[in-house]
């Protein structure tokens, strides 16, 4: 497994790899890895010849310092992780200085109102960080397929939405998420739980499945009523909120419209620690 900590140096490997007809597929992370993280690594590594992980903890969609620094950081344990399921990975794992140069900061992204909505109305900046560095990262490795987890739904859909503002010549691959024993959502936020609360968490997705179950016979408003009662009575969980939004434009819903398809969204507090998921209403 090669390990790269400059662009030059990843850049040069992959004018190789390119020149020789290969596909190059991207997968990128913050680190803190898990099963989860690991399921699109196999997808990748079926999809296309060479597989990228990036490493890096991006600085510019946090939206809170304390969060930021209280993010896991383990590269010692996702090396290894990662080595362990093939060594025919390379990893890109910058700073911030070979990522960003001098000034790290955030470019300017209209998407065109993907952005305005859910993690957006309550992460200032968030998604103008996500596009930063995912444009970064793609014009780095010039992938060909990049996949991501659709536990963060709304970060798949706005960087399709980058791919095709910015011409950018890469696939977006959507991957499943991939769920512990309890139905939690795998995330490297959950390392940061007591026992007791992960399991108290996965109240999140058995809340979500109810509300697949009432989507065919109660109306978007009754659902939501009774999601936020459900939360309300809860002993350690704190709705931000919940929303059944369409699929394709993230735009909330009030009536349900025959043909179109949904999810319903969650976010969520326990013990401090901000958890997200999602569903989709027509399976």
């Amino acid at each position: 497994m090669q390990v790269f900590r400059e662009k030059d140096a990843l850049k040069q490997a992959i004018r190789k790899v390119k020149s020789e007809g290969k596909t190059l597929g991207l997968v990128p992370t913050m680190g803190a890895l898990h099963e989860g993280h690991i399921s699109l690594v196999r997808n990748a590594l079926i999809e296309t010849d060479q597989v990228v992980v990036s490493i890096f903890v991006n600085p510019t969609q946090f939206d809170n310092s304390d969060d930021l620094e209280k993010y896991p950081r383990t590269p010692e344990k996702d090396l290894a992780l990662l080595e362990a399921e093939t060594k025919d990975l390379w990893v890109f794992l910058p700073s911030a200085s070979e990522l960003y140069g001098n000034e790290v900061l955030s470019e300017k992204f209209d998407f065109e109102g993907l952005e305005q909505v859910m993690e957006g109305k309550f992460r200032n900046g968030h998604f103008d960080g996500v596009g930063t560095v995912v444009k970064r990262l793609f014009e780095t490795v010039r992938p060909d397929k990049a996949f991501f987890g659709e536990k963060d739904y709304q970060q798949l859909q706005i960087i399709r939405k980058l791919t095709r503002l910015k011409e950018l010549n890469v696939e977006i691959i959507g991957c499943p998420i991939l769920r512990e024993e309890s139905g939690l959502a795998r995330s490297s936020r959950n390392e940061r739980l007591s026992s007791e609360n992960r399991k108290e968490a996965a109240f999140i997705y058995h809340t979500l499945l109810k509300a697949r179950e009432l989507f065919g016979t109660k109306s978007v408003k009754e659902i939501t009523d009774w999601v936020k009662k459900s939360f309300d009575k809860h002993p350690t969980l704190e709705l931000e909120y919940f929303e059944i939004a369409d699929s394709e434009t993230l735009k909330k819903t009030e009536h349900k419209i025959k043909g179109n398809q949904y999810r319903a969204f969650i976010a969520a507090y326990i013990e401090g620690i901000r958890l997200i998921d999602n569903i989709a209403l027509d399976n």
